[in-house]
């Protein structure tokens, strides 16, 4: 009798730390997780927004021994999806604005969310699953959010504090229009009027508006938002003619047509300001700032999700902040090389860290597009909105 209930008891003891340890057993086998993204328009070599998310899951991937792909599609976003899933890649990062095959369907087809329910799929810079309720539509799609319109405030914060200092600031090296020959005067370049791009440029017109009060006066504001993301010469030749009208900075959030207002803004002594990373050194003094939206952050962090098997418990909602490192602006250190007068330039970095410590502690709200919230021109009477 003892011997048959000690038997009894090792096996209970074999047993249950199979059910004890229960939630380990959902880790995922790394060779059964396969992690693709499909890059937006701009190419896997945009150095920046797509770029920094690919080398994200290549360097995820390669420490993980897990077998990844990037596609640069041809035949359309949907369709990439829809291959990838079939080809039982179960982790997809989707970095186009594209989402109405994904969430809704398109054609009288299922939404491809439905059709693939094991597979995840990761989309940017916009929160389409929800219903008019804020009900999440489908359990397997992930929104990322970063908050660039905070970046952007303090963008257009440091642009109206280098415009109203810049004679002190800098010398021979610039051309920029002084501020009593009409030179309190930014621009903007965005790719497509759409959220993702509009959070940008809504940001950063609070952020010019904050700091023109502080001097009482008024900016001009020039914009394009439908510049494609593409062609550089496009950028070149819409930041020449911003800059021709007493522009001193012109902002650009459109892929490769950021290179074009670069180049522009070196050749013509002012400034431009760039997203996604840190991309100061491109045009080395001629690059004001580079508004960061880090895509490597969130694509490393939801493949460790998947890969410790929590993912299906994450928000369905991701936002990533100025705190977490894949938002912000960089730390000036290219353009601070260029400055003359070291105390005026403290001053501006004051202003500026002030900027961030109060959007920080939620004393200055910034209106977030991708959040819903809905840009009154009226609230900037600083900014003359061309």
């Amino acid at each position: 009798m003892k011997k048959s209930i000690i038997t009894f008891v090792l096996i209970m003891l074999a047993v249950f730390p199979l059910f004890a340890n229960g939630e380990k057993e959902k880790k995922a086998d790394s060779s059964d997780l396969k992690i693709a993204i499909v890059c937006s328009s701009a190419g896997q070599n945009d150095n920046g927004y797509n770029q920094s998310a690919v080398e994200g899951l290549k360097s995820f991937s390669e420490k993980n021994s897990i077998d990844y792909k990037v596609v640069e599609p041809t035949n359309g976003v949907p369709a990439a999806l829809e291959a990838l899933a079939d080809d039982g890649y179960n982790l997809i990062f989707s970095l186009e604005y594209d989402f109405e095959a994904l969430i809704k369907g398109v054609g009288g087809s299922k939404a491809i969310a439905d059709m693939y329910p094991d597979t995840t799929f990761v989309i940017f810079n916009d929160n389409p699953n929800v219903d008019g309720s804020g009900n999440v539509l489908h359990n397997n799609v992930i929104s990322v959010l970063f908050d660039v319109h905070e970046g952007s405030f303090l963008a257009g914060v440091l642009s109206v504090e280098v415009i109203e200092n810049q004679a002190k600031l800098f010398g021979s090296d610039y051309n920029l229009t002084p501020v009593a020959d009409g030179g309190r005067t930014v621009g903007f370049i965005g790719g497509t009027n759409s959220n993702g791009i509009t959070v940008f440029s809504n940001g950063y017109i609070a952020g010019v508006n904050y700091q023109a009060q502080k001097y009482n006066q008024v900016y001009d504001y020039y914009s394009k938002y439908d510049a494609g993301f593409g062609d550089p010469a496009t950028g070149s030749t819409v930041a020449g003619t911003f800059f021709s009208k007493g522009a001193n900075v012109v902002y650009g959030c459109a892929g490769v047509v950021g290179d074009g207002i670069d180049a522009k803004a070196k050749e013509v002594k002012k400034f431009a300001i760039e997203v996604d990373a840190n991309k100061d050194n491109k045009q080395p003094g001629y690059i004001l700032t580079s508004v960061l939206k880090n895509t490597d952050v969130p694509v490393m962090k939801i493949s460790q999700a998947a890969l410790d098997g929590s993912i299906n418990s994450m928000d369905k909602l991701q936002n990533y902040s100025l705190a977490s490192g894949a938002a912000g602006i960089t730390d000036l250190a290219t353009i601070s090389s260029k400055v003359q007068d070291k105390e005026v330039w403290n001053n501006v970095l004051k202003q500026v860290n002030e900027a961030k410590a109060k959007i920080t502690s939620g004393e200055i709200i910034v209106t977030n597009a991708q959040g819903g919230d809905i840009f009154v021109a009226a609230d900037y009477p600083n900014v003359n909105i061309k």
